[in-house]
């Protein structure tokens, strides 16, 4: 995984709020394990119409959409069941951020397992971002602030634990291994005297 640090990009709106894993990334696209791939299948069903022709009002089919790092969601975005091929998906496609006004719980805890940072922000702010199609935000992880097209900074909350491992592009798993040499001395010394 790639560290997460300061991310300056285009943004796409998605103006829909109650977004579930099944809209981001429909079960017919969860036979697989892997990450890569899972773009294609991203939003399919509101996408692209039913013979596979991309829909020209959905906004990621938009041209300036190509290449957009920054998706602007509605309330409660990533509802519904667990599922971490949603973030897949939404990294696969190119995205590394998302900002709204809420996310559903389970959808932000696997976006920060998987370098997908979910910024949740005000109602204004959000109003603000969903009125600039395609405008220019940076995102500054170590400052935890967004730069708006205006010029203005917005501050958000993240979990410490997460922003550390995003900083660092690693996952949980990766922060454990790098851990190896203290849990060796550790059991070291507790296990002393010990037969």
């Amino acid at each position: 995984m790639d560290p997460f640090r300061v991310l300056t990009g285009r943004t796409v709106v998605l103006p829909m709020d109650d977004v579930d894993t099944d809209q981001i990334i429909p079960a017919r696209f969860l036979k697989g394990t892997t990450r890569t791939g899972l773009g294609k299948g991203l939003f399919a069903d509101r996408r692209y119409a039913a013979d596979g022709s991309p829909r020209p009002e959905f906004p990621l089919n938009r041209p300036d959409a190509a290449g957009a790092p920054v998706l602007v969601t509605g309330r409660n975005f990533g509802c519904g069941s667990s599922r971490e091929h949603a973030v897949w998906a939404l990294v696969d496609q190119g995205f590394r951020a998302a900002i709204g006004p809420s996310f559903a719980d389970i959808f932000r805890g696997n976006a920060l397992k998987n370098g997908f940072l979910p910024i949740a922000v005000p109602a204004e702010v959000h109003a603000r971002l969903a009125a600039s199609e395609g405008a220019s935000v940076t995102v500054d992880l170590q400052a935890q602030e967004v730069t708006l097209p205006d010029g203005a900074r917005v501050r958000f909350a993240v979990d410490p634990f997460a922003r550390h491992c995003l900083l660092e592009g690693i996952d949980e798993l990766e922060f454990l291994l790098g851990q190896e040499n203290a849990i060796a001395e550790y059991e070291s010394r507790t296990n002393q005297g010990r037969t």
